[in-house]
């Protein structure tokens, strides 16, 4: 498989991981384009061999903190809850799939990061430390307290507190 090949194979999860990261599909496909832009500039730094989708990750979750801290807020407001999936199969799953976009966004953006790209984008410990550039044991203990977290969400029995970052 060519390099480009190797890339375009990845778009769609790079799609899914920025949508679930921004909860919006246009500042997502934006990450997406801005991730692709820098791989391909820097495609020298890619060693051949290693895990493409670890370091395409790593430059998107590079460039999203970066946008976080240059002042682009990250807000939620539940009326704008990320869309469900063009099909789903009853009703009750799409409300279910619904509050869990909502949930995901009320998380910690260090939680939610490690919970997109463990559950979601199925990377391992080993693999999401390195594209978030963090220890294993961080990743493991964001991982915890994100799915700590979300269960508490999604049972109504915490209080989901919009934050702010600036």
């Amino acid at each position: 498989m060519t390099d480009r090949a190797l890339v375009v194979a990845e778009i769609p999860r790079l799609r899914r991981y920025a949508r679930a990261l921004t909860g919006d599909a246009a500042r997502a496909d934006d990450l997406v384009q801005d991730t692709l832009e820098r791989a391909l500039s820097r495609w020298t730094l890619w060693r051949a061999g290693s895990n493409l989708r670890a370091w395409l990750f790593a430059i998107m979750h590079n460039l999203f903190v970066n946008q976080i801290k240059s002042g682009q807020r990250i807000e939620y407001y539940g009326d704008d809850a990320p869309s469900e999936p063009e099909m789903r199969p009853t009703q009750s799953d799409a409300l279910e799939v619904r509050d869990l976009a909502a949930a995901l966004q009320r998380l910690p953006v260090e939680q939610r990061e490690v919970m997109l790209l463990v559950g979601l984008e199925e990377l391992s410990y080993e693999e999401a430390a390195k594209a978030l550039s963090v220890p294993i044991g961080t990743v493991m203990s964001r991982l915890s307290r994100g799915r700590e977290r979300l269960r508490a969400l999604l049972a109504g029995t915490e209080a989901a507190h919009l934050k702010v970052v600036k």
